[in-house]
């Protein structure tokens, strides 16, 4: 685990509510784990930690801590991963397809997966141009017929959301 990492992970159950945690899993299923923290206090960590590790910008580092937040099945990680990259969807391309089709396949919950197509891979494709662009289709074509249901139902999700190239 990065000291980024582990400085959202204590913060984010710093901040955790048993209450919370059950009210969530009676929202959202058992297919998580939940800490019981608010969206609040997720963007506050994320807030925290741009302060606290300066490292903790550009794409490269960027996407390394949200797949380790991903990494764990607790709802509240992988919803501040998300958060994250949608902060800094500017800085993705069609290169982050294969890693984000890696949090669709284990997505849990309609809620993540569904934020994962609308906020962050719409506005990512349609920035792309040419052959990006044609290369996020064709993945797009294959999650649409694909087995899983998190991909099928972002490759939807997405293809509503992306904006024309103009």
């Amino acid at each position: 685990m990065s000291d980024a990492l582990d400085f959202v992970d204590a913060a984010l159950q710093r901040e955790s509510g048993r209450q919370r945690a059950a009210d969530s899993r009676a929202r959202l299923g058992e297919d998580l784990d939940y800490y019981g923290c608010s969206v609040g206090a997720i963007r506050g960590a994320l807030r925290d930690v741009a302060g606290r590790y300066p490292a903790v910008t550009g794409h490269d580092p960027v996407v390394e801590l949200a797949s380790e937040l991903w990494s764990s099945p607790v709802y509240e990680r992988r919803l501040a991963a998300v958060i994250l990259l949608q902060t800094q969807v500017a800085l993705l391309d069609n290169t982050d397809l294969t890693r984000l089709e890696g949090f669709l396949r284990d997505g849990g919950v309609t809620e993540l997966v569904d934020t994962l197509a609308v906020e962050i891979l719409a506005p990512m494709i349609s920035g792309l141009w040419e052959t990006g662009r044609g290369r996020a289709e064709a993945a797009l074509t294959r999650w649409a017929s694909s087995d899983n249901p998190w991909l099928r139902r972002a490759a939807a999700q997405t293809r509503e959301h992306v904006s024309p190239r103009g």
